[in-house]
């Protein structure tokens, strides 16, 4: 047993782990997320009447036009499934830096001092681009149901749930959210060594693709307008990742370059007779 955990010890500081291991620190990090979500919930609760008032203000929008519409709560325990649901998608936002972190340390296991600090620049940088998403997909939803309510007769009433028209909002900011910080996490993988800037860069026209068939489940594809708008800002910080993490490769490259350069000079002193 002895030998076991020396062994296993041996192979974290080399920076190896097996596969239980793994599943270990998998299950750990999950615990922490979820232990930081309700924590969140709590706060949740307590703001949940004021982020749907917000939530349901493009529907109230659209009351103001003339437009009869409502949302209505279809049984006994909509009231209650409203409100869990919308501190739960709260208590997500609150615990992001946790979330996000534990994402970051299982993805680079064995973390050397440098790559602490990165993980505290990815923190730094995918926090707000996570909050900005969010806010990005609440901007443009007004438009999304206008759009949807224009497809009606207007003489129709435009009734919703409270549940699917809840569903459909919180789905689209958490998606739009996690689209925003998708190129810090393709720096992040940059910096500890699993992807070459050359390559997020070659791959450019798979990504802009892949952006805006993201967009465009996100809104309706005949509200090209709001496409434009989730996907033209994500676009630029693929751009900014690719030039972030060739800048970061040239460094590193120059870096080892002078690192065995030096090696061969002092290899070559050695071997000159003294």
């Amino acid at each position: 047993m002895a030998m076991a955990t020396k062994a296993r010890k041996r192979r974290n500081s080399e920076g190896r782990m097996s596969l239980g291991d793994h599943l270990v620190e998998l299950r750990t990090r999950l615990f922490i997320s979820a232990g930081a979500i309700l924590v969140g919930l709590v706060a949740g609760w307590f703001l949940s009447g004021f982020v749907w008032d917000v939530l349901r203000k493009p529907i109230l929008d659209l009351e103001a036009t003339g437009r009869e519409t409502t949302i209505a709560y279809g049984d006994v325990t909509s009231g209650f499934d409203t409100k869990v649901q919308i501190s739960l998608f709260i208590a997500v936002l609150i615990a992001s830096p946790v979330w996000l972190y534990q994402i970051w340390a299982f993805l680079a296991p064995g973390l050397t001092r440098r790559e602490k600090l990165y993980g505290v620049a990815f923190l730094g940088a995918a926090v707000p681009l996570f909050l900005g998403g969010a806010y990005a997909g609440w901007s443009v939803l007004p438009n999304i149901v206008r759009l949807m309510a224009s497809f009606q007769p207007p003489e129709d009433a435009f009734f919703l749930t409270a549940r699917s028209y809840l569903d459909f909002s919180i789905k689209m900011l958490l998606a739009v959210g996690i689209g925003f910080v998708m190129p810090v996490l393709l720096v992040m993988l940059n910096f500890i060594g699993v992807l070459r800037g050359a390559s997020i860069l070659k791959s450019w026209r798979m990504a802009i693709l892949i952006i805006i068939l993201f967009a465009g489940i996100a809104t309706p594809a005949a509200d090209l307008m709001s496409m434009f708008l989730l996907a033209a800002p994500i676009i630029v910080l693929y751009f900014g990742a690719a030039g972030i993490a060739i800048w970061h490769d040239r460094r590193v490259d120059k870096r080892r370059a002078a690192e065995v350069a030096e090696y061969d000079h002092v290899g070559t002193d050695s071997e000159d007779p003294a």
